[in-house]
């Protein structure tokens, strides 16, 4: 089964990580829309639990692990907490919760395709589940916000993108029987680096070609 390539205790540990850090930054949208605090933690779980879920929901794998494991529904809420009562002082290291953001989405990506395949699904709807296992927290975390989400907006750094490649990599690893603890690794790094390279650099997808929109750009 791949999705034992890494120990349960370090899987386990990683994935807290990642839900943390969603979490996070869920909770900061939440004060920037000024949400009280039972909003905050909707948002902080809705945005680290919900790409889980939508994946463990499509590929039957129920009751979801957030539902089973006390620590998956706990640690959103000790993040909601904790921007609660130190939101300034998290703002102050957005580029640090930026930097494990892209660290999650790299795992999740992951993590996600190797659980979909181990539940039979095909290559590609695999890798389609795990770009929905990165990503799918946060769309939910904007429609809830109100907003357009990010991965679909042409003014925000690649996101989607790193998470695809990250996808795309392990399920040719698995058509080729390469996938081991090391390449799948790599597959977190490289989507991981993707990400943070987007972000330091801008960049992003392009938008229609000979675009005649009467939308005002923000």
């Amino acid at each position: 089964m791949f999705q034992n390539l890494f120990s349960p205790s370090v899987q386990h540990t990683l994935d807290l990580i990642g839900i943390f850090v969603f979490a996070i930054s869920g909770a900061l949208l939440a004060v920037r829309k000024n949400f009280d605090l039972f909003g905050i933690a909707v948002l902080a779980e809705v945005t680290a639990l919900g790409g889980g879920l939508f994946r463990d929901l499509i590929i039957g794998a129920v009751p979801p692990a957030a539902f089973t494991d006390l620590g998956y529904f706990i640690t959103p809420l000790l993040a909601a907490l904790l921007v609660f009562f130190l939101h300034p002082q998290v703002e102050r290291i957005q580029l640090g919760v930026n930097v494990f953001d892209a660290a999650g989405l790299g795992l999740f990506c992951v993590t996600g395709t190797t659980k979909a395949y181990d539940y039979g699904l095909g290559l590609t709807q695999s890798a389609t589940l795990g770009l929905a296992t990165a990503v799918g927290g946060g769309v939910l975390r904007d429609v809830l916000a109100n907003e357009v989400p990010s991965l679909l907006r042409w003014d925000r750094d690649l996101y989607a993108v790193p998470a695809i490649v990250g996808a795309t990599m392990v399920v040719v690893c698995i058509r080729y029987d390469a996938l081991t603890p090391v390449t799948s690794g790599l597959a977190v790094i490289t989507a991981f680096v993707l990400r943070l390279l987007a972000m330091r650099y801008h960049w992003r997808a392009p938008r229609a070609w000979n675009r005649r929109s009467t939308v005002r750009e923000e």
